[in-house]
């Protein structure tokens, strides 16, 4: 399949644009991301209720116009709708994947990729532990190698702290922060080692601050936000791993290292976010975070290689 193009649909959130452009590269197809912004009242209604063949596409949203893609990639609700256009306009030429339980029916698409915490299952559903990501052990190889000067002189083990921040389930206040930097300063005085914590953009400066203040005394790097995030580097240097459980795409992250991953519990949650902690604790993969070190060791996941390769079978293309 020569001069092949892919697109990559997302509404531009960090959490969608990493699995839709990790499962692009794993296919290896050149491909252009394009951000959907939709008008009324196409923005407001579910995708099941859209008209064959709607683009409800607004004046800011990149464009979707001829010559159409060999393969569309699509995640979050908003891609759904603007996704089967570009099928249905392409004359069912354009392959279509969709990244999470798309709620319309499974065949609209053809493939579509969910974790197992999205209880979704077909003759075209590919299930996967965790979320797609862009985490690779070439990625990882190539940040360890950017960071081993960096962090040569730290003393180990090195801890990376993945830090997430509130969402539409989980809490996060500094209330809340102050007892999980109470107990990675314990971590880091029993182990020995060093704090590597990366906060997110949804930390929020005041959550940021309650760690900062938590942490004083402590042997930590906390990233303040200027220059490259270290995050890759972070992940691939650490001996172990804490991250909070308010991300399914950074918890799967961290997983695909194999490395001994803690994650700590915040308030709240919902039945989709307790079916994956619970499955992969159950597998022996992750524990929850008590500040007491631990060591234990499992078959790092590659989700998004499994994923990527049903595509090109489907597809007809090499791997």
């Amino acid at each position: 399949m020569t001069n092949s193009i892919a697109w990559v649909l997302t509404e531009g959130m960090a959490g969608m644009v990493t699995q839709a452009v990790g499962l692009a590269e794993a296919v290896g197809m050149p491909f252009e991301q394009k951000t959907i912004s939709l008008q009324a009242p196409w923005r407001w209604l579910p995708p099941r209720l859209w008209p064959p063949g709607v683009f409800g596409l607004d004046s800011s949203s990149d464009p979707l116009t001829p010559p159409w893609p060999d393969l569309v990639i699509s995640c979050g609700r908003k891609s759904i709708g603007p996704a089967l256009a570009v099928k249905r306009a392409s004359g069912g030429r354009s392959f279509c994947a969709h990244i999470q339980n798309p709620h319309v029916r499974s065949n609209a698409f053809d493939l579509i990729v969910a974790g197992t915490h999205d209880a979704l299952t077909g003759d075209n559903v590919v299930v996967t532990k965790g979320a797609i990501h862009r985490v690779t052990q070439a990625r990882l190889r190539d940040a360890a190698a950017q960071y081993d000067r960096i962090l040569a002189d730290l003393p180990r083990p090195l801890i990376a702290v993945l830090v997430g921040g509130p969402n539409r389930v989980y809490r996060m206040t500094p209330d809340i922060v102050a007892p999980f930097a109470g107990k990675l300063a314990s971590f880091v005085a029993e182990s020995g080692g060093t704090l590597l914590v990366t906060p997110s953009r949804r930390s929020g400066a005041e959550n940021i601050a309650a760690l900062q203040d938590g942490l004083q005394g402590c042997r930590a790097e906390i990233w303040d936000g200027t220059g490259d995030n270290p995050y890759f580097g972070y992940l691939a240097q650490a001996d172990q791993i804490v991250v909070t459980c308010d991300s399914v795409s950074m918890v799967s992250e961290a997983c695909a290292t194999g490395k001994p991953v803690y994650v700590f519990d915040l308030p709240g949650g919902s039945a989709k976010f307790q079916r994956f902690h619970q499955a992969l604790r159950e597998e022996g993969i992750t524990r929850p975070f008590s500040g007491q070190p631990q060591d234990w060791r499992y078959e790092p996941f590659d989700d998004t290689a499994y994923a990527a390769a049903e595509i090109c079978r489907l597809m007809g293309r090499a791997a």
